[in-house]
């Protein structure tokens, strides 16, 4: 069932309308609308089941027709959109508990601007209802980014972009205008603040001055029409300026416009572009929402900073002055439009929503439902941040539906990577609230049940364990790694929660199985895997070129990376220097200082990098766990500290040479059966040359042995967490 406000005009009426016609071709589907209006009335004409509160539209008669219509279609869902669509959402959601869902077709916090008393009141209420909302549908995801920043929990939060059928379109480009034509700018929106058309009209006016002939139309209504017809006044456009008012057959205007423009200061993804694309005029339009999926700068379109007047003019001249650009910009944009941005592409992704909604629910009757995953995330350490990405594209493959909460150090930027919930990690309000909800508690990726770094974190970890124990969640420890751990009484404490709380723990090396047998550990099912990270799907060769230009760095050099980090016993940092000139100077290999976790690791590279005699480059920037992944795997050998880097190297088939600081460097190397590995106390200049030696001479070839044998083994990692998830605890 869709509930809607029925004042919806433009972009709102056109996606309600259209999504509901194909909706209703596979679906029982009933539109309700809180206004008799042109919506309810057009709906009615399209054959779709409508029905709307007729000659009144007061709040009792909306909610009396809200509950009625639900009790009489008894929906799986009610799918909301506008203010008042939402508000009876909500109401209904309370005392009939109907799942209900909203579609955010622009940012709340500017719907009402320029209008402070509507609000406080119409605003207030509508935020209120948003937040109360049991899922959310962003028309872009910028929209759903900026949900997630405000707040909004990332898993309820789905991203469907408006789609327009193109089958009727003409599929030929539009004529050539002669030299002496007059060229009409044309923008279709409302007249009101957020759509910034005071800016429209400045930066015509700038472009009009060197070029009489563009002409300017204006398609909407609103109340800001009086001020901008008396800003065009002023500024001299007046004549050569038409506000034509409301426009019923949009489509057709467009094929009178020769530019589409949009000012917008905030959008989600607008239909006029859509609309302008299906009659193949090209669009300059401001960078804002989720417009550049759409129009990307030079390519289908052209984008200037929304506010920016000049920027706006400039490419105002630019489309005026070369019709083979506007031919070509148009061309472009119409089949991005017509192959990315479908009807039934907006459809099936809708109807994709509403089966997982329907899944989770049948799911939640049944009990516990979803898993928590605990570990180093959120800190800014790739090797941590790829090990999330894995497990979670494990579990999601095993049930895609399944609702995930992270405990993480950074809950926004996880819930913005990942689409997943996600809650600050010593948050035990929450923690508790979703253990209660959850069949499912995964501790892992990474070294967590250690005391190098402090009791404190170890007794943590081990709380978190038997806390979801007692719970009634399954536990497993997920790709991990153990130890070390020095003292006697953790040594006793580990052994002692391990038995009791974890169902299997899988471990990503063999020395920390002989860890756990020397601390008794034997109720849980111990399983010996691999790292998760190996099986993550391999990088687009595009978004390495990218990284590597970004550094400034030539993609197609053959390199060796040197992955390093801060350490006390890392006291002879000109051996490494060296090393690197000898690869150089040996191999024609140029050295790439590349740091793992940012910004910790950027200071021992600079280090480094300065006594290096031979060209070479220094990372510096932020890079994301994709491109050090693709990076890594491109290299010709990688010298690591840093395991990850190692790992990275190993799943991409580059021979290796780690440099190790701590145990869980050995094991790596030693069950990867990479055997070049040089302890730190130990590093000479000779000995890791030597070692670079080994790994050139072996080549790739043995890289990829090491990587099939890896990814092998990390297969049963998911294979544990499915036998907890369907109840099974051993093979």
């Amino acid at each position: 069932m869709l509930f809607a406000a029925g004042g919806d005009i433009g972009g709102g009426k056109t996606h309600i309308l259209s999504l509901a016609k194909e909706l209703a071709k596979d679906n029982d589907l009933r539109l309700v609308s809180f206004r008799q209006g042109v919506l309810s009335q057009e709906g009615m004409e399209m054959g779709i089941d409508t029905v709307d509160t007729g000659d009144s539209n007061g709040i009792i008669r909306s909610i009396r027709l809200a509950f009625a219509q639900a009790k009489a279609f008894r929906p799986d869902v009610i799918h909301c959109h506008g203010a008042k669509g939402n508000m009876m959402g909500i109401l209904v959601k309370w005392f009939l508990h109907i799942p209900v869902m909203t579609t955010v077709h622009s940012d709340p916090n500017l719907d009402y601007l320029g209008s402070p008393i509507r609000n406080a009141t119409n605003g207030n209420i509508n935020r209120f209802c948003l937040r109360r909302m049991d899922y959310h549908v962003a028309v872009a995801d910028r929209m759903r980014e900026l949900l997630i920043q405000r707040g909004f929990d990332a898993q309820n939060i789905f991203a469907v972009y408006n789609g327009l059928d193109f089958s009727g379109s003409d599929t030929g480009p539009r004529p050539l205008k002669n030299e002496d034509e007059s060229i009409t700018v044309g923008i279709a929106a409302r007249l009101n603040p957020v759509k910034d058309i005071a800016t429209l009209l400045r930066a015509f006016a700038k472009a009009y001055a060197q070029d009489k002939r563009l002409r300017l139309s204006i398609a909407g209504s609103g109340e800001e029409e009086n001020s901008l017809k008396a800003l065009a006044k002023d500024l001299g456009i007046a004549d050569v300026t038409s506000f034509e008012g409301w426009i019923s057959d949009i489509k057709d205007y467009f094929r009178r416009v020769d530019i589409n423009v949009l000012s917008s200061l905030s959008e989600t993804f607008p239909y006029s572009l859509l609309e302008g694309a299906y009659v193949h005029c090209p669009a300059i339009a401001s960078n804002v929402g989720g417009i550049p999926y759409l129009v990307q700068n030079e390519k289908t379109g052209l984008l200037f900073e929304a506010g920016d007047a000049d920027a706006f003019a400039d490419c105002i001249l630019r489309l005026s002055r070369d019709p083979q650009l506007r031919s070509q910009l148009a061309e472009n944009l119409y089949e991005k439009a017509r192959t990315e941005f479908s009807l039934e592409r907006m459809k099936n992704d809708q109807e994709a929503i509403y089966r997982t909604l329907i899944h989770r629910r049948e799911m939640q009757k049944k009990g516990r439902y979803g898993a928590i995953l605990c570990g180093a995330y959120g800190k800014g350490n790739a090797g941590d941040d790829a090990i999330l990405r894995a497990i979670l594209t494990r579990l999601k493959a095993i049930d895609p539906d399944m609702p995930f909460y992270v405990m993480s150090r950074n809950p926004v930027e996880t819930s913005m990577k990942e689409r997943v919930g996600s809650f600050y990690i010593f948050n035990l309000r929450k923690f508790f609230k979703y253990l209660r909800r959850t069949s499912l508690f995964v501790s892992g990726g990474g070294t967590l049940i250690q005391d190098v770094t402090s009791s404190r974190s170890l007794y943590f970890y081990l709380f978190t364990l038997l806390a979801a124990k007692w719970s009634g969640s399954r536990v497993v420890m997920y790709g991990c790694g153990i130890g070390p751990i020095r003292k006697g009484n953790n040594r006793r404490w580990t052994g002692r929660v391990l038995n009791r709380a974890a169902d299997i723990i899988t471990l990503r090396d063999s020395i920390s199985m002989e860890l756990l047998q020397d601390m008794g550990v034997t109720q849980p099912e111990i399983v010996l895997s691999a790292d998760p990270t190996v099986n993550l799907p391999p990088v687009p060769a595009e978004t390495v070129q990218e990284a590597f230009r970004l550094d400034g760095i030539p993609a197609d050099a053959r390199k060796i990376a040197f992955c390093l980090r801060s350490w006390d016993e890392f006291r002879n940092p000109e051996a490494v220097a060296k090393a690197a000139d000898y690869a150089y100077e040996r191999y024609g290999l140029l050295p790439v200082f590349l740091p793992m976790e940012y910004p910790r690791d950027v200071g021992i590279g600079e280090l480094v990098g300065a006594m290096v005699k031979s060209p070479h480059a220094v990372c510096s920037r932020r890079h994301t766990v994709e491109e050090l992944r693709g990076m890594l795997s491109s290299m010709e050998v990688v010298c690591g500290m840093r395991l990850h880097s190692l790992i990275f190297a190993s799943a991409g088939g580059t021979p290796i040479v780690g440099i190790s600081y701590d145990v869980k460097v050995d094991s790596f190397i030693k069950d990867s059966g990479a055997k070049r590995c040089i302890q730190l106390k130990d590093l000479t200049a000779e000995a890791l040359m030597a070692d670079i030696d080994d790994a050139v001479a072996g080549g790739r070839s043995h890289g990829s042995e090491t990587k099939r044998r890896l990814q092998t083994m990390e297969l049963k990692n998911g294979e544990a967490a499915q036998r907890l998830l369907s109840g099974k605890e051993s093979a």
